[in-house]
């Protein structure tokens, strides 16, 4: 699967959140239903502060690794956190290194393929914040673009 390294600067994001796990498709439900509320309830239109019209999926707190907790955030890049909607959570990605993955084919099965191509291989993670970037302007939900973003050594 080809990826890139990029050096990303530290950036806010701010959306809904949940605490998950990857155990028995618990993740899988918990950010569906995230992605449910976020787009049915147009949330992004909320955010006085946002930055771009990408929509991101962080997952950071992690207790472990990707077998244990973990807080998965849906929302949108802002540029300050300082003010926030009711019920949203408010997130500073550090600066950082990060294999970046662009997942090809079908969203979002191409998301869960890229994911389990990195569960499994050896990448040497620092499991700080993690997160998935989706281009979703002017596109059916099948063709969703993506890349996914994770913090290296």
């Amino acid at each position: 699967m080809n990826h890139e390294i990029e050096n990303l600067p530290m950036f806010f994001v701010a959306g809904l959140s949940v605490r998950t796990i990857n155990k028995d498709g618990q993740a899988s439900n918990d950010i569906g239903g995230l992605w449910q509320t976020f787009t049915q309830g147009n949330m992004a239109d909320k955010l006085e502060d946002k930055e771009g019209n990408e929509i991101y999926c962080v997952y950071t707190d992690y207790e472990s690794d990707h077998t244990d907790y973990y807080t998965a955030i849906l929302g949108c890049k802002v540029s300050s956190i300082e003010y926030l909607p009711e019920g949203f959570t408010g997130k500073a990605l550090p600066a950082d290194k990060y294999m970046v993955f662009t997942p090809q084919g079908k969203f979002p099965a191409n998301i869960a393929a890229t994911w389990q191509h990195i569960w499994q291989a050896d990448i040497n993670r620092k499991y700080t914040a993690d997160f998935d970037v989706y281009d979703t302007v002017g596109k059916s939900f099948e063709d969703i673009e993506s890349k996914v973003y994770v913090a290296i050594d």
